[in-house]
C-alpha cells in the first residue's frame, strides 16, 4: 500500500512508479492540493486516467502535506515536493522513518483529509 499527500504533483517518474506498483497490485490512492486542478500539468491526470484514486483537498487554503506512507510502517516525509525541480533544482530535505506507530499517526492524518476532499477524474 502507498497513500500520497501532494502539495505539488508533476514528477512523472514518481507518477509512473505509483502506477507500476498498483499495476503489481500494491494498493494506491493520492490526496493532492487543488491547485493541481489548474496547473498547467500536474501528474494526477496521469494517475486518475490510470485508475489509481486521486483525491483534491479544496479544504484549506494550501493542502501543503508531502508526505508517502508505505505499508503502513515507513513514513517519508519533507519540504521535497513530488517534482522535478525538487528532485534537480530545489535544496531540499526527505525524511524516510520506519516506524508503525508514528506511520499510523499519518494513516491516520491521511484518511481525515482525503475525507473532505473529492475525487479527481483528471482533465
Amino acid at each position: 500500500e502507498i497513500l500520497v499527500q501532494a502539495y505539488s504533483f508533476t514528477n512523472k517518474n514518481i507518477a509512473k512508479s505509483l502506477v507500476a506498483a498498483k499495476k503489481r497490485g500494491l494498493h494506491i490512492e493520492i490526496v493532492m492540493d487543488k491547485s493541481n486542478r489548474s496547473s498547467k500539468y500536474s501528474a494526477g491526470d496521469f494517475t486518475a486516467h490510470m485508475g489509481i484514486p486521486t483525491y483534491i483537498d479544496a479544504a484549506h487554503a494550501i493542502a501543503h502535506n508531502k508526505i508517502m506512507v508505505i505499508d503502513k510502517e515507513t513514513v517519508i516525509t519533507g519540504s521535497f515536493n513530488f517534482t522535478g525541480a525538487a528532485e534537480g533544482k530545489n535544496a531540499e530535505n526527505l525524511l524516510i522513518i520506519k516506524n508503525r506507530e508514528l506511520a499510523r499517526i499519518y494513516i491516520n492524518n491521511w484518511e481525515k483529509h482525503k475525507g473532505h476532499s473529492d475525487v479527481y477524474s483528471g482533465r
